[in-house]
């Protein structure tokens, strides 16, 4: 009994370590969103950092549509980052979860 809790252990240490290396991993993957005529631009990563923003000349004439530009494609591309980041880490995290009763949440 005690060698499995022992060999239970070592393989959730491995696994958030393997979640670890994957939020690292997340940091190179990015991300580009446009606003649907592309006055817009955004990369961000998979951890959710921007990267950079582009916007046309345009859009810096009016305030009020610069800001619902930016509002609209950053959330849709935080939205597209969060789907990657869940999806990456779950995977990970699954593959190292041990069988243990009651922790089925994680599949």
């Amino acid at each position: 009994m005690f060698g499995d809790m022992m060999g239970m252990m070592s393989k959730l240490k491995d696994a958030q370590k393997k979640v670890e290396e994957t939020k690292q991993r997340l940091h190179t993957v990015l991300i580009d969103e446009a606003s649907n005529d592309d006055k817009l631009k955004v990369t961000i990563t998979a951890n959710r950092t921007i990267k950079s923003i582009a916007i046309d000349d345009e859009l810096l004439e009016d305030k009020d549509m610069l800001e619902d530009y930016l509002i609209l494609t950053l959330n849709k591309a935080i939205e597209k980052a969060t789907n990657v980041h869940e999806t990456e880490v779950a995977a990970v995290a699954k593959e190292g979860m041990p069988n243990i009763p009651g922790m089925d949440m994680f599949k």
